[in-house]
This record gives C-alpha cells, sequence and structure tokens, in this order.
C-alpha cells in the first residue's frame, strides 16, 4: 500500500486506501509516501502539512478552514509562468473561472499536485484530460452558488423585460421616456430552459412563480423530476422554436459551444428574448448581434461572455437591446462565503484521503456504497498483486476478466471502484507509474489493457455485497503452473471475512489464506512432514511464519501449501524450498 493510515470517519474511506492518493495529513504520526520513481517510502512526520495555493480571492471563512490544516499561500493574478514555477511545491491549488489550469500546469507539478479546487461549478479553464492522466483529483463547489445563479438569472429576465437598465441610464442622463422603454409581461409566456440542472431547475421555480409556462430541454434530465416542478421536456428545436425567452444553464463543453448559431436564430420565434448566466462561448456572439440588429432576437440579457472581460468596443456591450453585467452570477455575500467553504472542505478532504461528492473526473460512489465495499476495496487489489505475480516475465498482460460472485441483481451492485483497484494491482508492480482512483482507467487503455467484468447470480441472501471475486489474466505464461485454471487463464479468488481479505483458490487449488504480510506458495506431493521440512528452513534464516495451510485434491496425491512470512526469506532459504524432493514447485508472493 501506498499509505498507512485510519480513515476520517467510519463513513469516509480514504482514498490512500481506495485510490493511492496519499494521506498527507499526518494523521497520527506519520504517513508513508510513495516516491513516482524508485518505488522507496518517505516517512515524514506529524508536523507537516501540505500547501495549498489560492491564486484567486476565496471568502475568509474558507481561507480559515484552510489555513488550519495546511500551510496558505494567496497569490493573485499569476501569469502561467509563475503558476507553472509554483506548482511543484503545492499540493493543492484553488482556483476560480480567471486561472487556466493547463497541461502546463499538472506537467510542471512533478506529480505532487494531487488536487484542484474549483471555487464555483464550471470547470472548462481546468484541463480535465491533463488531470486525470497525472492523477490529479478535480473538484468544485457545485451547490453553493446555485441560489446566487438563479436569482441572478431572474434579475435578468425581469430587468430585461421592463429595460430597466437601459430606463435607469437614459433619467440619469436628463430624459424621460416613458415610451421608448414599453416592456412585456411575463405573465403567460413561454420560457424554454436549456439545461435543467441545479441552477436551471431553480431558475425554473422561480420563473414558475412568476406565471410563466416553463418548458426545459436537457438530455439528461429526468421527466419525473421535471414534472414534479411542472416543467415540460422537449427537444432542443421544439423549445427554441416555441418559447418568448430562452434562458441558457449548461455547461461550456465541445458539444454546447456556439450552441445558439445562426442556425439556431434562425429556428426562433420573432422577438425572442435571450438570458445567459451559464458560460461564454454558448452563444455565437456574432451571430447574436445580427440575430438582434434583424429584429428576430429583441433583447438579450448576458452575464458571461466569450472573452471575458469584453473589448470596450464590443457590439454586445454598446448594443441597448443587450443588457451586460460583469460575470456576476455567484456574486452574492453569501454565496461568496458558502462556495469558499464548500471548496475548502472538499479540497482539504480530498488531501486528507476522503472521497469527495464534488470530483468531476473520478467514479463518484455513494457514501453507503463506499462503506460497504471497504474490505473488498482490499481484497481486489490484493488478488491483483498476486496475480500479476504469477506471470512469467516476458508475458504481456492484455486481456482480465474479473467474475463477481454475489446474490444481488447485478444492476444493484457498483463495481466501478473494484475495478479502479484491480487496475492500481495489476499495474504498480511492475511499472512506475503511480495510479489512482482518477487515473486508473486512463493508464489501463494506454497500454492497451482490455478489463471484462461477469456478474454471476447466486442463490443465498444479498445482505452480503459479494460472496467472492475473481481475478483472470487470459493469454499468458505463469511461473507457478499451479496457478492456471481449466480455462487456461491465470485465476485467483477470494472473499472477505470478518473485514479481511482472503485468497480462497489458486488455479484449481482451494484454500484459506489470510492476504497479509507476504506467502509462499509451494505445490507438493502430499505426504506427512512437509510443513514441519519448510517451516525448519525458515527458521534458519530467521524468518517468522505466522501461518501455514494446506490445500489438496486428494489424500496422498497433490497439495497447495500456503505460508506466512513476516519477513521476504533470502534467496539462499527458498532455494533451499524449492530443492525439497517432494516440492515441485514454489513462488514468493510480496503483498
Amino acid at each position: 500500500m501506498a499509505a498507512l493510515a485510519p480513515s476520517t470517519s467510519s463513513a469516509a474511506v480514504s482514498l490512500f486506501r481506495l485510490a493511492g492518493i496519499p494521506d498527507i495529513a499526518g494523521v497520527r504520526g506519520f504517513y508513508f509516501r510513495r516516491r513516482r520513481r524508485n518505488r522507496c517510502f518517505v516517512v515524514l512526520s506529524l508536523n507537516t502539512k501540505p500547501t495549498i495555493l489560492v491564486s484567486e480571492k476565496l471568502g475568509d471563512a474558507g481561507l480559515n478552514l484552510l489555513k488550519e490544516f495546511a500551510n496558505v499561500d494567496c497569490s493573485y493574478n499569476l501569469t502561467t509562468e509563475e503558476l507553472c514555477s509554483k506548482i511543484s511545491l503545492c499540493d493543492g491549488l484553488i482556483v476560480r473561472s480567471g486561472t487556466k489550469v493547463s497541461r502546463d500546469v499538472f506537467e510542471s507539478s512533478g506529480g505532487r499536485l494531487k488536487v484542484v479546487g474549483r471555487a464555483g461549478v464550471g470547470i472548462d479553464n481546468v484541463d480535465l484530460a491533463a488531470a486525470t492522466e497525472h492523477g490529479c483529483l478535480v473538484v468544485n463547489a457545485p451547490t453553493a452558488n446555485t441560489v446566487a445563479a438563479a436569482e441572478h438569472g431572474i434579475a435578468l429576465l425581469t430587468s430585461m423585460a421592463r429595460n430597466i437598465a437601459q430606463s435607469n441610464a437614459s433619467v440619469k442622463a436628463g430624459k424621460w421616456e416613458r415610451s421608448k422603454y414599453v416592456g412585456v409581461s411575463l405573465v403567460g409566456k413561454v420560457l424554454a430552459v436549456i439545461g435543467f440542472g441545479k441552477v436551471g431547475s431553480e431558475f425554473a421555480r422561480r420563473a414558475k412563480a412568476l406565471g410563466m409556462h416553463i418548458i426545459a430541454h436537457d438530455p439528461y434530465a429526468l421527466a419525473d423530476r421535471a414534472r414534479a416542478v411542472g416543467v415540460e421536456l422537449v427537444s432542443f428545436d421544439e423549445a427554441i422554436a416555441s418559447a418568448d425567452f430562452i434562458s441558457l444553464h449548461m455547461p461550456l463543453t465541445a458539444g454546447t459551444s456556439k450552441m445558439l448559431n445562426e442556425g439556431a436564430f434562425a429556428k426562433m420565434k420573432k422577438g425572442v428574448r435571450i438570458i445567459n448566466v451559464a458560460r461564454g462561448g454558448i452563444i455565437d456572439e456574432e451571430a447574436l448581434v445580427k440575430a438582434i440588429n434583424s429584429g428576430i432576437v429583441s433583447q438579450a440579457a448576458l452575464d458571461v461572455f466569450t472573452e471575458e472581460p469584453p473589448e470596450k468596443d464590443s457590439e454586445l456591450v454598446l448594443n441597448e437591446n443587450i443588457t451586460a453585467t460583469p460575470h456576476l452570477g455567484a456574486s452574492t455575500m453569501e454565496a461568496q462565503e458558502e462556495v469558499a467553504v464548500e471548496i475548502a472542505e472538499a479540497v482539504i478532504g480530498a488531501l486528507k484521503g476522503e472521497l469527495s461528492g464534488s470530483a468531476v473526473n473520478a467514479p463518484m460512489v455513494s457514501e453507503e456504497v463506499l462503506y460497504e465495499l471497504k474490505p473488498f476495496v482490499s481484497l481486489v487489489e490484493k488478488l491483483s498483486r498476486v496475480a500479476v505475480q504469477l506471470v512469467a516475465g516476458g508475458s504481456i498482460i492484455k486481456t482480465v476478466k474479473i467474475s463477481y460472485g454475489s446474490s444481488r441483481d447485478p444492476d444493484d451492485l457498483d463495481t466501478r471502484l473494484l475495478r479502479s483497484m484491480i487496475i492500481k494491482g495489476l499495474i504498480e508492480p511492475i511499472t512506475n507509474i503511480f495510479i489512482n482512483l482518477v487515473n486508473a482507467d486512463f493508464i489501463a487503455n494506454q497500454r492497451g489493457l482490455r478489463i471484462t467484468e461477469e456478474h454471476l447470480v447466486l442463490d443465498g441472501s444479498p445482505a452480503l455485497p459479494l460472496e467472492w471475486i475473481q481475478v483472470h489474466i487470459a493469454n499468458v505464461e505463469s511461473k507457478f503452473a499451479t496457478a492456471i485454471s481449466d480455462t487456461g487463464d491465470i485465476t485467483v479468488e477470494g472473499k472477505v471475512n470478518n473485514e479481511i481479505p482472503y485468497l480462497t483458490k489458486v488455479g484449481t487449488f482451494d484454500m484459506d489464506v489470510s492476504l497479509e504480510g507476504s506467502i509462499i506458495l509451494c505445490r507438493q506431493i502430499d505426504q506427512p512432514g512437509m510443513i514441519g521440512k519448510v517451516g525448519s528452513i525458515l527458521a534458519e534464516e530467521n524468518v517468522n511464519v505466522n501461518f501455514m495451510t494446506v490445500g489438496r485434491i486428494a489424500p496422498r496425491t497433490q497439495a497447495l501449501m500456503a505460508i506466512g512470512v513476516d519477513e521476504e526469506p533470502v534467496k539462499d532459504a527458498l532455494k533451499k524450498i524449492g530443492e525439497i524432493p517432494a516440492i515441485e514447485e514454489f513462488v514468493y508472493l510480496k503483498l
């Protein structure tokens, strides 16, 4: 294992156990951190604190939490070069929307950067692919500014409908133009909400209270959830074609970039009004100006822009039919403090080794599933470490099958976490690659490792999530022929008993061996005195034996002996074991 430390709570499973991310809080005096290059361990003291770089202003409540846990470096307005020069000294980084966390930043970190926290919802300023490749967790603060953003959307909606910004500017210029700024009523108007996530749904609730008819488009939204707040889900084309008002609430991705373009504007009802408090770039800004000038779009209210701040002579800013605010969606005093606290807690939790519910580049597993699968995490990693040590030198592992024996329906069994840990156990022992929950699938794909999973439904009580787990490595030679099963694969099987992982099968031989310390497996002729002979050789070399067990096919035929040892035997001792006439083959497995 890469670290030894307790979980921070009974329900929060530590990432150092689940994903290989070091617990750098220094809990209980020591932690062990694996170096990336040479596989040795470094012991750090209780007083060692992680360093967190905060590159944009954060609320005091969040900063205070960070300072209680870590050394905090608040350095604002950094250039890319300055950020890259600092990042190799940092374990965590907290940004808002103004800092670009590029591939260069992750490469400059030298593997030290373990978590990037985005104080807000959108993560388009963070290179997620690079973060994943480098095993860096990315977390955001998805809930704290939800209400603030929804409220700002409503503010733009109502102020646009009644020309508040324009008429305010007119009055302050000494004019009194009542007839020029006649607005429109919201009651009975059709509002299309594009993106029905947290902010979109909160915005829709508030607009519903204003008497508007709400429709929404979101390919990932649940119809039942929409109906619960009186919203009808429709197609994108239907939404934009029938709406009097359109409000955008989705992230900026390759699929949503310039979603509102010339083609989309051409399908809209003449005189439509548009609100965007989501992300700049979702609207083709040049096409929007053309649509306003042609009368297709009557007005727009924008809080976000493709380039922020926009140029002073931008047509978007100068056009009187566009209300513009400087990215104020989350800018309430309450939201700023809540975002600061939420992102501070997420970053601290990640550095303590806890799985964050706001992680955006790791498979998210509910707390209940984490708690239930906790003992199986250790089992699958150790099983895969056993399996990979049984592969003969020169063989390349390309195909692995994981079999889960359970009384539960496969749909009720979330095995993503276990799959990640099997990848970790297969690859880490034979490479210098550091693997965790974040980058496991990426590394497997990069190395051409094909992993399949099968779920075998057993009779019995579904109270226990898994009865047993098997790891099969196909199309390789084994340095321990006994590990080859009837299918021709290297096969190992294990189970959990009283939260302790056990090896229950190697090849076709059944056994019951605790997966702790290291193990010597010996295939032998079943005859009296074998345990004594092996035990004597180990005793002569001062190797402490903590258990011995034998599994056999039938009396006086072949048997598989497993010996648990506290110390690694010297080569001479292993050679002597191999020279015992009744021993046909043996292998030393280091866990």
